[in-house]
């Protein structure tokens, strides 16, 4: 091998072994001897990854305006859509419609598996959304988006960067989509969101008070029962089939369905954004973070 091969692969297991060691597993998450694989880098800022039925994780690089798809069978990295409205947070249905929250326009984006993008929501009330921001599909096919506000450089030319709204909510639209309406009105900034397995509980992370709330979800998409989950903010979250919930920002944080840390994962980089359980068995936790999406290998598995 190479010298200078060598010494950056040995670089590479030392920071693999010293992560290992830092990985605190209390609830059992983590595969045995799994180690954090670097998927891809190279990007800017990756964000909102979503998996379709196949396995296949899809991943935006926001500041390039592209997702990325992530291939199950090949294992290999490639660009799904250019102009992607700089799309943040996804999330699919299981018709295998990727629903993007496109903040270019402020707008919720409905993509099909050729990359042929349509409008599904550009405001509320005739007034722009603050930036739609990350979103969960209910079982059912309703959804929930949040909405808060981070100016935008490239928003010059098309809005101000005041908010139009009054407040940073989260807003539901039904199944047949004849229903748009809000949510929450008492959240700080609300950010990361996902819902349980079975549909009938709802997590929201309000990032800037640095808390996660649960609710109760109704037949009819309103929330009620609020109530604190755990003294933690997110970027994005996810769950798994146990119900345990994966918090963002500090690598990756871990809570049982009751709210007690678990697990935290350490990823290195400043700032861990989003996370997803991808691959066919859905045991495969995919981590985007700044310039790079990494993977880990896990006892449990995501919701299919």
């Amino acid at each position: 091998m190479n010298p200078l091969k060598y010494a950056a692969f040995v670089a590479a297991l030392v920071v693999s072994n010293s992560l290992l060691a830092q990985i605190e597993d209390r609830g059992g998450v983590v595969a045995r001897n799994a180690e954090l694989v670097k998927v891809q880098d190279g990007f800017t800022f990756t964000e909102g990854p979503a998996v379709n039925r196949m396995g296949d994780v899809f991943f935006t690089d926001q500041p390039n305006n592209k997702i990325y798809k992530w291939s199950a069978g090949s294992n290999t990295v490639t660009v799904f859509k250019e102009n992607a409205g700089r799309s943040n947070g996804m999330y699919f249905m299981l018709n295998n419609t990727l629903i993007t929250a496109a903040d270019e326009k402020n707008e919720l984006w409905e993509i099909d598996q050729d990359g042929n993008e349509k409008v599904l929501l550009a405001g509320f009330k005739g007034k722009k959304l603050n930036g739609p921001n990350d979103i969960w599909v209910r079982p059912q096919g309703g959804l929930y988006f949040t909405d808060p506000l981070y100016p935008r450089e490239y928003w010059e030319g098309i809005r101000e960067p005041e908010m139009e709204q009054d407040g940073q909510h989260v807003y539901y639209v039904s199944e047949d989509r004849s229903e748009f309406f809000r949510v929450t009105d008492d959240l700080v900034q609300p950010n990361g969101i996902v819902g349980s397995p079975d549909g009938k509980t709802l997590y929201v992370a309000d990032i800037r008070a640095n808390k996660t709330y649960k609710y109760d979800i109704r037949e009819d998409g309103y929330l009620t029962n609020k109530r604190l989950f755990c003294e933690k903010g997110s970027d994005g979250m996810t769950i798994d089939f146990k119900g345990n919930l994966y918090l963002t920002g500090d690598g990756v944080t871990v809570f049982n369905r009751n709210g007690e840390q678990i697990a935290h994962i350490p990823v290195p980089a400043k700032w861990t954004a989003n996370v997803v359980f991808g691959a066919l068995d859905r045991k495969t936790l995919f981590i985007t973070a700044m310039d790079a999406v990494y993977s880990l290998q896990m006892k449990t598995r995501g919701v299919w």
